[in-house]
């Protein structure tokens, strides 16, 4: 019996990967087909692979009317002329996978596959540990918040457990809405079980006994995925009345999103989970002390939750080596826009946009320059071709300007508008504005306004002086980062590609 490999991820499917398993089930009885995850090679989907002896082999963009010809002449080898060779030599996984190490790889489905691929190792230390011990050794690794703002993780559980409360909460981030970003979703649909042994994980650090996955409601595919994940976790006794067989019964709840992008940011999201409109709050006081029902809660994204597991299993200090500086650990960057190789990255902090773009993503798809990458989703500035040899880490971004938000990066070859793009920006934020802060609710409407009449050529020298004082008006005076960023792409045109507005 051969075991064949093909992604159920969303993507891949997109790419009629349902039909190559449906022609690749029909071939005999010598053919064990599994469903995974997606590695990531985005533009190898779909890709089939294959167990041997040596390791899983790959036959990248598999087609139904490819498969009779693939396996025309029994189980393809290594030897064969459509095979790329073993998957796990790819360069695109040369760097050492942590949180996203199982992606591609198991049945996300499998408890089987979950255990014997390290699966609760992770948990099992937490159980052996004090709540204390455990945030020690988050706070040790130096794992900072993945959703954007970077805020170091031990640091917010340690607030949750000092807060004394009958009750406190676990809530999830999954409302994955930056433009270029989608690690959520594959972590969702291809290891689900690791994000629920790290929010399980968390439970035990603070003491909290129900957690929330608030999950993108454009994400249908892992709404499901997720669910039957936590039902099989409930079933098997690593959640629910008990955590594996301890005292703290921790009960979690998959909750699809309102549709909106501020439900990304942390309070609105709370608003949207107590039932309400997805209305930014005002802080203090801080979700860690006054959160969801007012009370004390752990809100983290999903890649920070999918990474406390790997840290309690193989301690802080193997965390902690890799990466730049302060920021440590892997980051997972998500490649999208005009280039000729999308798809997700795992890399420690540390390696240069250039890289990126160049060694991994090979240039832009049109095969014209790269003129313009907008890093951090639709709040990101552009950055120019000058920035980037830039380190790939939180302090070098800061120092230019730019964030590294939920890693996402959109390429733009030289055939880009930005005058364009720096409209997008505030059209974008006068659409999602929760309406609660006027600088977000009228300062979008009218940057639009004005950038129109500068591209129109109208007073131009005047309006760009308005717009520069209204963009630091939003970004001083506006109540979240909606507000507060969505001027730093047209300032980042007007800065650094002065001819384009």
């Amino acid at each position: 019996m051969t075991k064949v490999f093909i992604p159920s991820d969303t993507t891949a499917r997109s790419l009629n990967a349902d039909a190559v398993a449906v022609a690749v089930g029909a071939l005999g009885e010598d053919i064990e087909l599994v469903r995974t995850g997606s590695r990531g090679l985005y533009w190898l989907e779909p890709l089939l692979e294959i167990e041997t002896s040596d390791g899983r082999i790959g036959f990248p963009n598999v087609s139904v009317e490819s498969v009779h010809a693939l396996f025309a002449e029994g189980i393809p080898t290594l030897e064969h002329e459509k095979c790329l060779g073993l998957v796990e030599q790819h360069q695109w996984l040369g760097h050492k996978r942590l949180t996203c190490a199982r992606l591609g790889i198991i049945d996300p489905l499998s408890l089987t596959d979950y255990l014997d691929h390290d699966g609760f190792t992770g948990l099992a230390a937490a159980l052996k540990m004090t709540p204390q011990e455990i945030v020690g050794e988050v706070t040790a690794s130096g794992l900072r918040g993945r959703g954007g703002a970077a805020f170091p993780t031990g640091i917010k559980w340690q607030t949750v457990l000092d807060t004394q409360s009958e009750q406190k909460y676990i809530v999830c981030n999954a409302d994955e809405g930056d433009s270029g970003t989608f690690v959520d979703r594959m972590l969702m649909e291809g290891d689900p079980l690791r994000l629920i042994e790290g929010m399980a994980i968390a439970a035990l650090a603070v003491s909290a006994t129900i957690g929330y996955v608030y999950v993108r409601a454009e994400y249908p595919q892992a709404i499901a995925t997720l669910q039957r994940a936590v039902e099989i976790a409930e079933g098997a006794g690593y959640i629910g009345k008990s955590i594996n067989g301890s005292e703290q019964a921790f009960h979690l709840e998959v909750r699809k999103a309102a549709g909106s992008y501020i439900c990304g940011e942390e309070t609105a999201m709370l608003e949207s989970l107590e039932g309400k409109r997805g209305v930014v709050r005002y802080r203090p006081p801080l979700p860690a002390i006054k959160g969801l029902f007012g009370q004390p809660t752990v809100v983290n994204n999903l890649v920070s939750l999918a990474t406390v597991p790997d840290i309690l299993a193989k301690g802080a200090h193997n965390y902690a080596k890799i990466g730049k500086d302060r920021s440590k650990g892997t980051l997972t960057v998500q490649l999208a826009g005009n280039i000729k190789r999308a798809g997700l990255l795992e890399v420690p902090f540390g390696i240069t946009l250039r890289e990126i773009l160049e060694d991994f993503g090979g240039g832009s798809f049109s095969g014209r320059p790269i003129k313009a990458v907008q890093a951090g989703g639709p709040l990101g500035t552009y950055m120019p071709e000058t920035e980037f040899d830039t380190s790939m880490d939180y302090e070098a971004f800061k120092d230019i300007g730019a964030m590294l938000g939920h890693g996402g990066l959109v390429a733009f070859d030289d055939t880009v508008d930005l005058a364009e793009m720096a409209q997008f920006a505030m059209e974008f934020c006068a659409i999602e504005s929760c309406g609660k802060c006027t600088p977000c609710r009228i300062g979008s409407v009218r940057g639009v306004e004005v950038i129109e009449r500068i591209r129109a050529g109208e007073n131009a020298d005047e309006n760009r002086i308005l717009l520069k004082d209204l963009c630091d008006t939003m970004i001083e005076g506006s109540l979240c980062a909606l507000g507060g960023m969505a001027p730093l792409p047209v300032l980042s045109v007007m800065e650094k590609f002065p001819d384009e507005l």
